[in-house]
């Protein structure tokens, strides 16, 4: 890998930390504030820009990726000016939503065209691209997921030949690394949904662009991410079969309860990087060794998170019936 190839992701990382570090001493007055609030597990106000930075870092670093990235990346600030003036003013579900599906199916009818795959290859994009938001709320958390997810597509892309796509994930994963360093507990900056809702669409935009290009198969975008897909996933079914807002905020996340259970932010990130690192690396080797065998590595993986899910739940109801009768 020469200099060139990770020029960009290092300009992005330098970026993202001096716009972040500007942010924060000349305009945080200006911008968010996330204040806490009965469904927060933070108890400070804390600046909700840093999602503002890693996008302002990776478009001043992107140019030196090449030029081709600029017919797909469209989306990005579409999505992002939404998202900022939701950090704002919290706009309703529904203009929100049919932005992001607007531009989910757009983007992906200009890859697909129009076949049957287009309707479940929209939802997935608008989920992605929603989860990566609810699963925003602990700190570290979603820096760590966009800097071993989108390295990990960085890699696949580099074992594939695609370099240009290489040197864009590798932007998104060098300015989310410069996030991450004000992010980790106890967090000085916030990402907000300027930064996730973006971030997600990317998860599952460049997951996408790499089936279409052969670079890997269908189910290694959500191996990649698997951590996030299966917290959120399995929240979302629980809630909804429980007749809940399911997009109203809430603290019912796994990573939620780990953190209110006692482990803490910074326990509950090293146990989530683990586990993202884990599902990261076994990817990339399957990818390399067998392709056709990742929806058996995904099985494998669902189902210990399934476990371990099962194994919160218990201890769940256990802390919440000790908050009960200490009430």
């Amino acid at each position: 890998m020469s200099i060139e190839s990770v020029l960009p992701a290092l300009t992005a990382f330098g970026m993202t930390a001096i716009v972040l570090q500007l942010l924060l001493m000349r305009a945080r007055h200006l911008l968010p504030m996330d204040r806490p609030n009965e469904r927060s597990l933070h108890t400070q106000p804390v600046p909700r820009f840093g999602g503002l930075a890693i996008l302002i870092g990776g478009a001043l670093a992107l140019p030196l990726a090449g030029q081709s990235w600029a017919g797909w990346l469209w989306p990005v600030p579409v999505l992002a000016a939404v998202s900022l003036i939701d950090d704002f003013v919290t706009l309703p579900a529904v203009p929100r939503f049919a932005v992001q599906i607007g531009v989910a199916a757009a983007f992906a009818a200009s890859l697909m065209g129009i076949t049957w795959w287009l309707l479940p290859t929209v939802f997935a994009m608008v989920w992605m691209t929603n989860l990566y938001n609810f699963m925003d709320g602990s700190d570290g958390l979603a820096g760590s997921m966009a800097l071993i997810g989108f390295a990990g597509y960085a890699l696949l892309a580099a074992l594939g030949g695609d370099l240009q796509l290489m040197s864009v994930c590798l932007v998104i994963a060098g300015a989310a690394l410069a996030f991450l360093l004000r992010n980790v507990h106890p967090a000085k900056v916030f990402m907000g949904d300027a930064g996730s809702i973006p971030l997600g669409f990317m998860a599952a935009a460049i997951g996408l662009i790499g089936v279409e290009r052969g670079l890997w198969d269908l189910f290694a975008p959500a191996m990649l991410f698997l951590v996030f897909v299966a917290d959120a996933s399995a929240t979302l079914v629980r809630r909804l079969l429980r007749g809940e807002r399911v997009w109203q905020a809430h603290r019912t996340h796994y990573y939620q309860r780990l953190v209110r259970m006692g482990l803490g932010h910074s326990g509950t990130a090293r146990l989530y990087v683990a586990a993202m690192v884990g599902c990261a690396a076994s990817t990339v080797i399957m990818q390399m060794l067998s392709p056709a065998r990742t929806i058996w590595l995904l099985v494998a993986w669902c189902l210990l998170f399934g476990a371990m899910g099962r194994r919160i739940d218990k201890r769940w109801r256990s802390f919440e019936s000790k908050l009960t009768e200490g009430q």
